[in-house]
């Protein structure tokens, strides 16, 4: 059947991407949807099973900085519209590995751009009607202290860690591309994302785990850190109205309006799971350890969404208690997961 748009999503198979791809299988049948992702650690086919055999989806295992497969991939589906979701994206993992974290976030960011630019410039009507969309990181503003304002927009970068430094440099070739060349860009940079199919090396899904087996909790310092917190459906909802209702060029803060101190998260994950599993709320409190602190930890992120909620009418939908309630069912249900 002839498709209305041809999406690629890179990093589908991915915490974020899979529910992305899922939103956008399920509700834009007449949109083919092909996911680009390279199967690394993080990515797993299986978290899109139920969409597997959707007429209207592709996936192809790819990496994204090879540029000749990716342009010719990009001519083969006639793709008009990329959701650039592919990254490494854990700060530990960037302080032991910085060379792979500027190879895929920087290089594979440029690999795409690069790609969309020759394609879409040598359609009859150009640019037009494509847009490449890129998603990116809260940390790119660096830290915050409480008193200080949240991130807007216009907040200055100021990256502490190869993970957020690679993140800056490929936000800053994705506008270098819009303002160089005229590609119709997108851009958001997004708070902490929590939810279902997380690779569990992340704080919740490991500490859920940890908890259920009353294996101790590794806190950071006096756990003091804030993070403001989004569901990941919540998130997939904001990259469909960004994707389709953003102004080209512009950039978007997406967040949960949600700070907690990573010690009070993780005192509400005990007593959400404890509650779940039939223990006394609160009684795994003695597994919490706190470790010394890691380089460079930013103290707090806290993110004002307000110009997404004006103008494209965005907001969270769920109460963080409600969300981690759902997280936590959700993990219960597939211990499979967390092995």
């Amino acid at each position: 059947m002839p498709y209305k748009r041809h999406l690629l999503v890179t990093g589908g198979a991915g915490f974020i991407g899979c529910h992305v791809v899922r939103r956008l299988v399920t509700a834009y049948p007449d949109y083919r949807v092909v996911n680009l992702d390279l199967l690394t650690y993080a990515g797993n086919p299986a978290n899109l099973a139920d969409v597997a055999d959707r007429p209207n989806y592709r996936f192809v295992q790819g990496d994204i900085c090879d540029f000749e497969a990716v342009e010719a991939l990009m001519r083969a589906e006639q793709i008009d519209g990329v959701i650039h979701l592919a990254a490494e994206s854990h700060v530990d993992r960037s302080i032991r590995d910085p060379f792979l974290f500027a190879r895929t976030n920087v290089l594979g960011t440029l690999s795409l751009l690069e790609a969309a630019r020759r394609v879409w410039s040598e359609r009859a009507e150009g640019f037009e009607g494509c847009r490449f969309y890129h998603i990116s990181t809260d940390e790119v503003y660096g830290a915050l202290t409480m008193e200080d304002p949240l991130f807007t927009e216009s907040t200055r970068y100021d990256p502490h860690s190869p993970y957020s430094a690679s993140k800056a440099s490929s936000d800053h070739f994705v506008r270098a591309y819009h303002d160089t060349y005229g590609l119709p860009t997108l851009l958001s940079n997004c708070s902490n994302n929590y939810g279902p199919y997380q690779y569990p090396e992340k704080l919740i899904p490991l500490f859920i785990s940890n908890i259920c087996k009353r294996q101790p909790l590794p806190v950071y310092g006096a756990g003091q850190n804030v993070r403001d917190w989004l569901y990941v459906e919540d998130h997939a909802a904001a990259i469909d109205r960004i994707f389709h209702a953003g102004r080209v060029g512009e950039s978007y803060n997406v967040g949960g309006c949600n700070e907690w101190r990573n010690l009070d998260l993780v005192r509400l994950l005990i007593r959400t799971t404890d509650r779940l599993l039939g223990r006394a709320e609160g009684e795994d409190e003695a597994l919490i350890r706190h470790v010394e602190d890691r380089p460079g930890h930013d103290l707090r992120y806290a993110i004002d969404a307000s110009k997404l909620q004006r103008e494209l009418g965005w907001e969270p939908s769920l109460q963080f208690e409600e969300g981690i309630e759902r997280t936590v069912r959700w993990y219960l249900d597939h211990p499979e997961w967390m092995r």
